[in-house]
């Protein structure tokens, strides 16, 4: 158990690392960032930072130094700096969760091993594999890059009479994995959090919706039956376990509507903070960051609570510029995250719109 005053080191210096950072130093953590971008928002709020490539064996030495235990905020960090910092500093969540969840054929085949229902898959290692795929699996599909993809990068939509090689060539021929389309009601995802002890929580389901394959709101509570809610938190239980993960991660899902009710189909899991628990930083009482903090410090978990009904909206690109407009309006909480040019698709920060009715507790534990 870390004691106050330790150092959280944190791969990666994006708004995900800023807001980690910045629950630390409530909490009276220091953190220290490294990354390559000597941009990074995160180096604004940190303690220390190092600007170097992820690859760089000394910087990760000298990280391994100054922290009492590490963490990332995003899945592509290479599994080999996981690697090279696990022998020398406690990294959370740890290199096997970030094996598995970088590469989408190993997530799906290790999410199915678990009895629970993704949509239908192939591995894809060379064009007449993808032919075969497609014979196997039908279209409409999407074909997807095994590794390096989010926030629809590294993926093609491949319907009926498309060309082949074309969307082959699209993803620049490497190695993928072609999923048949799912029909489903609504996309959303659940937050949570597991500690070295086994302990266990989730926050209320969020209902997500996007814009350009970027995530445009999160809403709680979502518009989905007890059932399906029990049933996600379920889910998200049996990945924690079986990963032995420590950390905030989420998982993302489909839901279906059947003659007999909702079905749940995993659609992939985020090993760190996720945008879709921003929502948890003014309408619950421990926010994700925090709560991850918690986690890989050793502490008790916070209570997930959700305080109202709340929407997150992304602010993307020129949606920044309203921030005075924003801070005038009643409800609104705003987050920027210091980012200097507001670029077409890039993810500036994110108005919470909380409306408070009490403290409602999540429906469902592990």
């Amino acid at each position: 158990m870390l004691k106050p005053g330790s150092t959280i080191g944190i791969l990666g210096g994006g708004q995900l690392g800023r807001m980690i950072a910045l629950s630390a130093a409530q909490l009276g953590l220091k953190t220290h960032i490294l990354c390559p971008d000597q941009d990074s928002p995160a180096f604004q709020v940190a303690g220390g930072h190092i600007c170097a490539a992820y690859d760089d064996e000394a910087a990760l030495a000298e990280l391994a130094r100054v922290s009492d235990v590490v963490t990332y905020e995003f899945e592509n960090v290479p599994l080999a700096t996981a690697q090279f910092l696990e022998r020398h500093v406690p990294v959370r969540p740890g290199a096997k969760a970030l094996a598995i969840t970088q590469d989408r054929l190993l997530e799906k085949t290790f999410v199915r091993g678990l009895g629970i229902e993704t949509a239908p898959f192939a591995a894809v290692d060379d064009f007449a594999g993808l032919e075969a795929a497609v014979a196997t699996i039908g279209l409409p599909a999407v074909l997807k890059t095994r590794r390096f993809g989010y926030d629809g990068k590294g993926q093609v939509t491949i319907r009926p009479g498309d060309d082949l090689d074309a969307a082959w060539h699209a993803i620049g021929a490497q190695s993928a994995i072609l999923e048949g389309f799912v029909t489903f009601a609504r996309e959303v995802s659940v937050i949570a959090a597991r500690c070295m002890d086994d302990a266990f929580a989730a926050y209320d389901v969020t209902e997500n919706v996007h814009r350009d394959h970027i995530l445009h709101t999160s809403t709680v509570p979502a518009a989905v039956s007890r059932q399906a809610s029990d049933h996600a938190h379920a889910i998200a239980c049996k990945i924690a376990g079986a990963l032995s993960y420590v950390g905030v991660f989420a998982v993302e899902l489909f839901i279906s509507s059947v003659a007999s009710g909702e079905r749940v189909i995993v659609n992939e899991i985020a090993p760190r903070v996720h945008n879709s628990g921003h929502w948890t930083q003014d309408g619950a009482v421990t926010s994700q960051f925090e709560q991850h903090v918690r986690a890989i410090a050793g502490w008790p978990l916070g209570d997930p609570a959700r305080l109202g009904a709340v929407q997150m909206i992304n602010l993307i690109g020129a949606d920044a510029h309203d921030w005075a407009k924003i801070l005038a309006e009643p409800g609104a909480h705003l987050h920027l995250y210091g980012k200097d040019e507001a670029r077409a698709g890039r993810k500036m920060g994110h108005v919470n719109r909380l409306r408070l009715d009490g403290r409602v507790s999540p429906t469902s534990t592990c």
